[in-house]
């Protein structure tokens, strides 16, 4: 399941609220959350929300094995949790992207139509389809090509930021979880970094619950 906090094409629920949600209703399905998660704490909170485990797209995006570019890693360490912008004018789809000028601008309106309707018939001869089985389309079936279009288009953005490292003309997918990112770490020592902080976070919170300290709390909250 995927919160709304999660880079790109989330749910419109946080996940504070879906995970609890999926568990519940589905008790039987092995649950892997996604959104807002990118360290130990937020792997203890998925787990004790339900989850049976976790995806960290943004995380791991910004690994040393990942073939994301430097300019968009960098980029991320230095964002905080409000610096994404999240509508549905980028690609069709309500997405959440990394908060750049060039970003801002594209998610600020809707494409003007005949621009879309351009983005369709280039897309309709990337993939060697007659533009004739286009045009009725355009007319008869327009939010579905709509959408096609703006996808298409956002296609070749998303690769000037992702591979050639462009943020200035390319838009990159990250969740609101890149404010806790701030470092580009392998893989294995992002992992043992965070089943550490896990194991912390677990070990913290599970003394407000520990029958010997209930007197404590009692006290602490008189």
């Amino acid at each position: 399941v995927t919160g709304y906090e999660a880079a790109a094409h989330g749910s419109d629920v946080g996940s504070m609220a879906l995970i609890p949600s999926m568990a519940q209703e589905f008790p039987n399905v092995p649950l892997i959350a996604a959104g807002g998660i990118a360290n130990g704490q937020g792997l203890a909170a998925a787990l004790s929300l339900g989850a049976d485990g976790v995806a960290m797209g943004s995380r791991l995006a910004v690994s040393e094995e990942s073939s994301l570019s430097q300019n968009a890693k960098e980029a991320i360490c230095l964002g905080t949790v409000s610096d994404t912008v999240y509508g549905s004018n980028f690609d069709g789809i309500p997405a959440r992207v990394l908060k750049t000028p060039f970003s801002e601008k594209l998610m600020d309106r809707p494409t003007a139509l005949p621009i879309v309707a351009w983005r369709a018939l280039e897309a309709a001869s990337t993939f060697g389809i007659p533009v004739w089985k286009v045009l009725p389309g355009l007319l008869t079936q327009w939010s579905k090509l709509y959408a096609v279009a703006q996808f298409g288009a956002a296609t070749k953005v998303l690769q000037r930021a992702t591979v050639d490292g462009d943020l200035e003309k390319g838009v990159q997918f990250v969740g609101q979880s890149q404010g806790v990112i701030r470092d580009i770490a392998s893989v294995e020592e992002t992992m043992q970094q965070i089943i550490k902080q896990a194991t912390e976070a677990s070990a913290s919170t599970a003394r407000y619950f520990a029958e010997d300290d209930h007197q404590l709390l009692e006290d602490d909250y008189a």
